[in-house]
């Protein structure tokens, strides 16, 4: 049996109900309608306040998406966004962390609690499962610093390094959590390439248990009820494009997800989805193509290794 993470990153049943209605209730060209100073206002109810904090998570989200962008150069060309779980690590960081659990598996009891839809949730109970355990921060962190990188990603990472500094605004886009992406990006070396990362808030209590809480709420009812990352993405856009005055010449996303491809839908004709090539991103681009053509406007350019997205990128920023 799948673990609850490879079913929610592999189940593509979803690509019916996606294809039968405009994702996130939006055209696919959101985005470009924002690029274009054109408003598109994005609906996001707060939730109730999660147990142990005191404000709303769409209020933090709010927050989160206002602090530090002003410190961002506003000369950039582009902006790319990265996933991180089989996209820039060759796993899927809440599969890596059960190996610190006792028998490098999880109780039955404990993985029939998976409900689809509310996987924030259930790795709330895995962490605290974990702790219960004996598993320590140090322990936690040493097994997201030994996860791969994907193939080519090395190579990805210091190409943009090494461009000059008005090309790329970087920003990593995951729902996983903050705590496994900063402990593997540190050791990488790779984390001040990142100008923002949005994922789930995780930090360690006085009891030394790894405390995960939603990024945010949303009204889109095809991602996880914890993030929406098209709602991410436009939010982003739209401040980042009225802080510098003027819109990006062109988005990338770099993905390979089932919930990569919502925020794919909104990218504009001009912009490029780099999708992991047979992974859920993939296909369900390559469906939308085959069910609606010209419902999906970005162009797509899947790869296996980073250094087919450094090969496309190095053409377009010469352009």
């Amino acid at each position: 049996m799948k673990s609850p993470t490879r079913m929610r990153r592999d189940n593509l049943d979803v690509i019916l109900f996606w294809l039968s209605c405009t994702v996130c209730g939006r055209s696919a060209s959101s985005v470009s309608f924002l690029r274009a100073g054109k408003p598109h206002p994005v609906i996001c109810h707060p939730p109730l306040p999660s147990q142990g904090e005191g404000e709303p998570a769409g209020s933090r989200r709010a927050k989160i998406m206002a602090s530090n962008s002003t410190n961002i150069s506003s000369d950039k060309r582009f902006l790319i966004f990265f996933d991180f779980d089989e996209t820039i690590v060759d796993e899927t960081s809440d599969d890596i962390v059960v190996q610190t659990a006792p028998g490098q598996h999880l109780p039955a009891w404990l993985k029939d609690t998976y409900q689809p839809g509310r996987y924030n949730e259930y790795m709330q109970r895995v962490l605290a499962y974990l702790a219960e355990q004996g598993v320590t921060e140090s322990d936690i962190r040493g097994c997201m610093e030994k996860i791969p990188a994907t193939p080519g990603m090395v190579t990805l990472f210091q190409f943009l390094r090494t461009r000059p500094p008005q090309d790329f605004e970087v920003v990593l886009l995951s729902d996983s959590n903050t705590f496994f992406i900063e402990a593997w990006l540190r050791r990488a070396g790779a984390r001040q390439l990142f100008h923002r990362i949005f994922s789930n808030p995780a930090t360690f209590n006085r009891d030394g248990r790894l405390v995960l809480r939603p990024f945010h709420s949303h009204d889109c009812v095809r991602c996880p009820s914890n993030m929406c990352k098209q709602v991410v993405v436009r939010d982003y856009v739209a401040r980042r494009t009225q802080e510098r005055g003027r819109p990006y010449q062109r988005l990338f996303y770099v993905g390979d997800g089932a919930n990569d491809f919502c925020p794919a839908t909104s990218l504009g004709p001009r912009d490029v989805a780099f999708p992991r090539r047979d992974f859920p991103m993939h296909r369900l681009i390559t469906e939308t193509h085959e069910a609606m053509p010209g419902e999906f406007k970005a162009v797509t350019v899947p790869w296996s290794s980073g250094e087919e997205v450094v090969l496309r990128l190095r053409k377009l920023v010469a352009e």
